[in-house]
């Protein structure tokens, strides 16, 4: 039996959490057309990439609501169910579902008539799901006010509100329309972010740092280093931050960032046997082994690269992969062995046959190339 494909979208945004958004709707609001609005908004999902149902749902909230914003935006705050647990540390995402709801708020309530009531209405709604992607319409329209209240959500009880704050304000977040600020602008919330005692908020924090790091990096070292410092956050979550922010600084070799996670230079290392299948087929497995003698007392930070050949034969994508770390004796060997799939289809880049090439980096430097045949 063929099993079913998994497609997002319509795990997201299905029949079912439309029905149930829409009786949440008419249990508050009782000239609501449930059914109409039910089949308005499904009728189209075929049509529709992800984004474009979130925007399409939010279109038919305003179409099937009072035309006035402040009563339409009253009755969706209204149906909201409870917000997700405040005394949890992570993992609670809330229903993508919600994302609708911050969209009609930036879609029709971005305005400095409705300002207030659209950031208050932010705050209760990122309670049930994130409105990172909404809150960016504010930061570009009305900068100076958003993030005078943004500030207030850094200190705000409930957690995911806190995480708005870092979240929200990040230079590059994945999907997200681009932000005015300034990076250093929402250091100061950072400040206050990094010593969180919930791993949703602080692998904001980080992910926030990561962002910066990839076009102001001493930017993101100095201010890693003044936490270290301050010793504000406990050593073990403040080093989950700083490893998790200088992941893209640490993939290139960066000795800055090396040296603040505690890896040094490269050591005498000896490559004693090195391993890589010479050809492999698409969809099938580079098989690599490598074994190692140190001849120092050391740290490694093992890695490898594989240069992507494109599909006009230039082999010129990059991509660094984590293998692993550890600490040896001298004179101590270690042998490692790893499968890395050659998918053809990705969501982040397509695979071509031909030429391939692999890299060993260790403690940031390579160590050894040699090319792969990639073939159908």
């Amino acid at each position: 039996m063929q099993k079913e494909k998994f497609i997002l979208k319509d795990q997201l945004f299905n029949e079912r959490k439309i029905t149930k958004i829409a009786d949440d709707i008419q249990r508050v609001y009782s000239d609501f057309k449930r059914e109409q609005f039910i089949q308005d908004v499904v009728q189209r999902f075929p049509e529709l990439e992800l984004k474009q149902r979130i925007n399409h749902i939010s279109f038919c909230f305003k179409s099937h609501f009072p035309q006035n914003f402040p009563d339409a935006l009253e009755i969706l705050l209204q149906s909201l169910p409870e917000p997700c647990n405040p005394d949890l540390n992570d993992n609670d995402f809330g229903d993508f579902i919600y994302a609708a709801h911050g969209d009609f708020v930036a879609q029709y309530g971005c305005s400095i008539e409705y300002l207030d009531v659209s950031l208050d209405a932010l705050e209760q709604l990122t309670m049930r799901f994130s409105v990172e992607y909404a809150i960016r319409n504010f930061i570009n329209a009305f900068p100076e006010k958003t993030l005078k209240k943004i500030e207030h959500w850094s200190k705000h009880p409930h957690y995911h509100v806190r995480r708005l704050a870092s979240e929200g304000t990040r230079p590059k977040l994945p999907w997200g329309m681009k932000i005015g600020l300034d990076v250093k602008q929402a250091l100061p919330l950072l400040d206050i972010l990094h010593t969180d005692s919930t791993r949703f908020v602080t692998r904001s924090v980080a992910n926030h740092l990561n962002d910066i790091a990839k076009t102001h990096p001493e930017l993101v070292l100095d201010k890693l280093k003044q936490w270290k410092k301050q010793k504000a956050q406990k050593p073990k979550e403040l080093d989950f931050i700083i490893r998790h922010a200088l992941r893209t600084l640490i993939k290139k070799g960066d000795n800055r960032a090396l040296e603040l996670i505690g890896i040094s230079a490269l050591p005498k290392i000896q490559i004693q046997k090195i391993t890589v299948s010479e050809s492999v087929q698409l969809n099938e497995y580079l098989e690599k082994s490598i074994v190692l003698i140190a001849r120092e007392d050391c740290t490694l930070l093992i890695d490898y690269v594989i240069h992507f050949q494109n599909s006009k034969g230039e082999m010129n994508s990059v991509k660094v992969f984590k293998w692993k770390q550890i600490s040896m004796k001298k004179n101590e060997q270690i042998q490692l062995s790893k499968r890395h799939e050659m998918k053809q289809f990705m969501t982040t880049r397509t695979l071509y046959p031909g030429k391939h090439q692999w890299s060993l980096q260790v403690n940031g430097e390579i160590v050894h190339r040699q090319e792969f045949k990639l073939r159908l």
